[in-house]
């Protein structure tokens, strides 16, 4: 068996792989939704709209207070804060990505060049 003949078996494998990882997510994708609407019944829906009810009501008072600028240096100081620890959970998470597509460009590689090599050997 050739190298080249390997790498289309471990090639069709991580396809295989691949498809059922797929497969997975969008079954739990569904499982998911269908969670996420039964989660949502008339009574539900009817405390949400009672509690946003009543937190505009008590957004009058605190509207008045912005006005004022002291609660705004407030809010931007705390928003920036949690910006600033959001910035670097998502810089932890595109570097872990980074890696991972590295990775994969390095197994691609290796698959190509094997590819190459095997076709350069059956041309000859």
């Amino acid at each position: 068996m050739s190298r080249f003949d390997r790498l289309q078996r471990r090639v069709d494998k991580r396809e295989r792989l691949l498809e059922g990882r797929y497969e997975q997510v969008q079954e739990r994708k569904q499982v998911l939704l269908k969670t996420w609407r039964e989660a949502w019944t008339p009574g539900r829906i009817v405390v949400a709209g009672l509690v946003t009810g009543f937190f505009m009501g008590r957004a009058e008072p605190v509207k008045i207070a912005v006005k004022s600028g002291n609660l705004m240096q407030i809010v931007s100081l705390l928003s920036g804060l949690f910006a600033g620890a959001g910035a670097q959970e998502a810089a932890d998470e595109a570097g872990q990505a980074a890696g991972q597509a590295g990775r994969a460009a390095r197994a691609a590689g290796q698959a190509a060049d094997g590819a190459q090599a095997a076709a350069e050997r059956s041309a000859a």
